[in-house]
């Protein structure tokens, strides 16, 4: 290996020297090794009729970082739940995997019109926790908006931490206990 001084104009290594070096070094992954995003947010849009960020839509497009392994067969849709608030998207084979993505609340609304949210930032509302055998309930707030079946975080008390909780109906938020 040839090395010069490195106070003269600084270190040198020899062709032969860098090429046992670069297997120590992890080599930048291929977009080609990875399911593209922009994949599953055509998926989501043409299972859900609506565009990310629209009424019956995503709520927002899938993070651009996620990095899914490459799925040899086609992505697999279904709603996720009977409150239409989410899609499963899935892919199956020998690298499987299965992302949920949040749909805005108008799944069974008609394009082009929003749903109500059944809960606003800042409604009153009954928190209950519910178990096998139990329920518990206390005043609380909401401290987000949502439809019924999404998940928002709310509060019992002004300066209490806030927790989450699925919409049941309007006024009514349920933390279930496994």
């Amino acid at each position: 290996m040839e090395l010069t001084n490195p106070w003269a104009d600084g270190w040198r290594l020899a062709p032969l020297a860098l090429t046992m070096l670069l297997p120590l070094c992890d080599s930048p992954a291929r977009a080609s090794d990875f399911t593209d995003p922009a994949m599953i947010d055509r998926a989501v849009a043409a299972f859900t009729g609506a565009e990310p960020g629209t009424p019956g839509g995503a709520r927002m497009p899938v993070d651009r970082r996620l990095r899914l392994a490459v799925c040899a067969a086609p992505l697999a849709v279904a709603w996720h739940g009977t409150a239409h608030s989410a899609v499963s998207v899935e892919c199956a084979g020998p690298h499987s995997w299965r992302i949920f993505v949040a749909v805005n609340g108008a799944g069974s609304a008609a394009p082009g019109h929003a749903a109500a949210p059944a809960v606003k930032r800042g409604d009153a509302l009954t928190i209950m926790v519910r178990g096998r055998g139990f329920s518990v309930q206390q005043a609380g707030e909401a401290i987000e908006g949502g439809m019924v079946g999404d998940w928002i975080f709310v509060r019992t008390a002004r300066k209490a931490e806030p927790v989450r909780a699925r919409i049941e109906r309007p006024g009514l938020a349920v933390i279930p206990v496994s």
